[in-house]
């Protein structure tokens, strides 16, 4: 099989799907925008030719790049991971006669209100939600569902652009910072409340291959606004547990419903009381690196996971659901450049075992800002048998490994 993919040197994690395809024995084709020179001896090496663009985002360089590609030899899938690039992949792919997600789909993995509405077309439960234009149709939407709501950018990732607004006289900041106004549209969404996590599978075929349920402490929203927070992102071992039956099943459901064929997916979900509820659904895998965590914690390669059910129409390996892993993002004491950290042995001694890996940048690197997600500044991941035991070894990482900065 010949896959054409999209940004195989950046960012880093990327190389991971091209080595995963070259191990499953397909022939790869890069599309990416640095010079093939910049790659480095082993991408090089996995890849079986490479069309440099300007930009893999504008669709007319990247439409001439595959074309090109075609004119050469025969192109079975055209393959990307990044959330940025999933709809000019399925344009393109649209364009060119290759099979896979089609842009109508890609789009409402994007469009945050085309997604509610189709959600709610299919009987899935979700927040209340709409697309405004104009700031007085985001007051219309909170005077009828009730405050807090929701802002954010219709294509935003993650808390990206994302606001809470708890009264009206902080709409018309909210609105702005969301990227609102001048007649560009914005996602509304009333505010749930509950505890947050999400649901990934591989899917081949229209059938979940493998699923994975993550954990996030606190929601991200906090975490994403609150400096002396130290945010979680868990992995559960425990996918037998009863309480899990409803959102495996509703999932499968979203799955189902999209039309999602052999893809990556990504799912944000909601527990309260008013039940479960499906936040958004990405044809892609999760940011952060996630993948790590899902590999490290059922001793399985999830990327040659992917690549084998895209090229083989199968899975190979069976998840262990040995260990429990999660991400504890370390936020410095302040904006600046770190002056040093207390607690690094400590935490070596008590859970040296348990560590993955670990990012603490060197003293003297400038900080990065609160909002700039999971693993930004300094980070540890581990993973233990047990969820409980791996909840309370993380939670006292953050109580004792501090990165002091000024």
């Amino acid at each position: 099989m010949h896959v054409v993919f999209i940004s195989p040197e950046f960012p880093a994690g990327q190389r991971h799907f091209v080595r995963a395809l070259h191990a499953v024995g397909a022939r790869i084709t890069g599309i990416g925008e640095a010079p093939l020179s910049a790659l480095g001896p082993q991408l090089r090496g996995w890849l079986h030719g490479y069309e440099q663009v300007a930009s893999v985002c504008h669709l007319p360089s990247l439409y001439d790049a595959v074309r090109t590609v075609q004119k050469r030899e025969w192109v079975d899938r055209l393959e990307a991971t990044i959330e940025a690039h999933i709809l000019p992949a399925a344009r393109v792919r649209a364009e060119t006669g290759i099979p896979g997600l089609s842009p109508e789909v890609a789009l409402l993995c994007r469009d945050k209100p085309k997604m509610k509405v189709f959600f709610r077309e299919h009987q899935i439960p979700c927040a209340a939600s709409t697309g405004a234009q104009s700031l007085a149709e985001v007051q219309a939407f909170a005077e009828r569902v009730g405050y807090p709501v929701i802002l954010k950018p219709r294509d935003g990732a993650g808390a990206s652009g994302t606001t809470r607004v708890d009264r009206p006289e902080e709409l018309a900041e909210a609105f702005a910072e969301s990227g609102g106004g001048h007649g560009r549209s914005i996602a509304v969404e009333e505010f749930v409340q509950g505890h947050e996590g999400f649901y990934d599978t591989l899917t081949v075929a229209g059938d979940v291959a493998h699923e994975f349920i993550c954990h996030y402490y606190p929601n991200v929203l906090e975490a994403m606004r609150t400096r002396w927070i130290s945010p979680q992102i868990v992995v559960t071992n425990r996918l037998d547990a009863p309480g899990y039956a409803e959102l495996k099943q509703l999932g499968r459901r979203v799955v189902k419903a999209f039309g999602l064929d052999t893809a990556a997916t990504h799912m944000e979900w909601f527990y309260g009381p008013r039940g479960l509820k499906i936040s958004e659904i990405g044809a892609r895998p999760p940011g952060v690196s996630q993948w790590d965590l899902y590999a490290a914690a059922n001793e399985l390669d999830i990327h040659r996971e992917w690549a084998h059910g895209l090229v083989h129409g199968r899975v190979a390996g069976t998840a262990s659901r040995r260990f429990a892993a999660g991400i504890i993002n370390l936020r410095p004491t302040a904006d600046g450049h770190i002056k040093g950290y207390e607690g690094v042995q400590a935490i070596h001694e008590a859970f040296g075992p348990y560590i993955l890996d670990a990012h603490l940048p060197p003293v003297g690197s400038p900080t990065q800002p609160v909002a700039a997600g999971y693993m930004a500044n300094a980070w540890v991941r581990m993973r233990h048998p047990d969820y409980d035991t791996l909840r309370s070894m993380l939670d006292t990482v953050g109580q004792r490994l501090k990165v002091i900065a000024g």
